[in-house]
């Protein structure tokens, strides 16, 4: 049994000899086109691909039902935009109290809270690329200046992590990472705005 957005489908599980052709079949229907899978659940049990194509290497002959849950892409886009704001706002929160313990010299503390703010950065980074890629958000060359900064940051934090310099470290997030953590803050806002009158265009038109 295949279940597309609590609908029955036609398709059926032994038609195909993986779950990978069953997800590449649902996702050529017209209708998904503009839509964007959250959450795929075999047997009733969460699935996600823990390395590529892991879906190709689950039999059919496992697989007794298969649950595709999808949101149209406008409101996928319109959420992302809303946590956007609130995660860039933590980065610089984080950013902030991580330099501060470097410089006390409570590094444990320091690196515990540095792990979390490289998840967090990485999460914004990739929730802007979702944004760019499936929906074509327009985007200023500022703002673009500013994703270009923070991606080198990143980089380059990572590489003083590995020398553990963590003086070095608490004076390139001071100086450098959190004044752009800043700059891009103000930029959210305006990219917001353009998500959602492009959504309103195409809904419009």
């Amino acid at each position: 049994m295949i279940i597309i957005d609590g609908q029955r489908s036609p398709l059926e599980v032994h038609q195909f000899e993986n779950l990978e052709q069953i997800i590449e079949k649902i996702m050529e229907d017209r209708r998904m086109h503009s839509r964007i899978v959250t959450d795929v659940l075999v047997n009733d049990e969460a699935f996600s691909e823990i390395y590529p194509h892991q879906a190709e290497d689950m039999e059919a002959s496992y697989i007794k039902r298969v649950e595709i849950v999808s949101v149209p892409a406008s409101e996928m886009a319109q959420d992302i935009t809303r946590e956007l704001y609130k995660v860039v706002t933590l980065m610089g929160k984080a950013g902030r109290q991580v330099a501060d313990l470097f410089r006390q010299a409570d590094d444990d503390q320091a690196l515990e809270l540095y792990g979390d703010l490289l998840d967090v950065n990485r999460d914004f980074l990739n929730m802007v690329g979702v944004l760019r890629s499936e929906y074509a958000a327009d985007t200023s060359e500022e703002f673009e200046a500013s994703l270009s900064d923070l991606s080198s940051l990143f980089s380059e934090m990572i590489e003083i992590q590995e020398n553990e310099d963590w003086i070095l470290l608490a004076d390139l997030l001071e100086y450098e990472y959190l004044p752009v953590v800043e700059k891009t803050k103000n930029m959210v806002a305006r990219l917001r705005d353009s998500v959602r009158t492009t959504i309103r265009q195409e809904t419009n038109g």
